[in-house]
């Protein structure tokens, strides 16, 4: 995979990813690929948000919840099977190419904006 084309400063402070505390977490079979449905509590104005995520391969419901997570969290909503995915949960790619959440390392306010 080669690196994209570069942006500049703004353009990336247009992406607001935030930091938020997963609150409740459970299967979503409804989905065309396996997934969580996640709801994430954000804090303060943005509140508690949901996404379905595609994490199945290293997470279970149970394991997400209480567990901090990066979101991009001003995409607009997308309808995912039944449900509208508010927010854009992020990770990276294993050696397989399944998802691993990328999270804080050390427990931060929920909201918190990535910089």
């Amino acid at each position: 995979m080669s690196i994209s084309e570069p942006i500049g400063i703004d353009d990336f402070h247009r992406v607001d990813i935030r930091v938020g505390t997963v609150v409740a977490a459970e299967p979503f079979p409804e989905a065309r690929k396996p997934a969580i449905k996640l709801v994430i509590d954000f804090g303060g104005a943005i509140g508690r948000k949901r996404s379905s995520a595609q994490v199945t391969q290293h997470y279970t419901p149970e394991v997400l919840v209480g567990r901090q997570v990066a979101a991009v969290v001003n995409f607009p909503a997308r309808q995912i099977g039944p449900m509208m995915s508010e927010v854009l949960c992020l990770g990276f790619p294993d050696a397989a190419g399944h998802v691993v959440l990328v999270h804080p390392d050390l427990p931060v306010p929920n909201g918190g904006r990535l910089f």
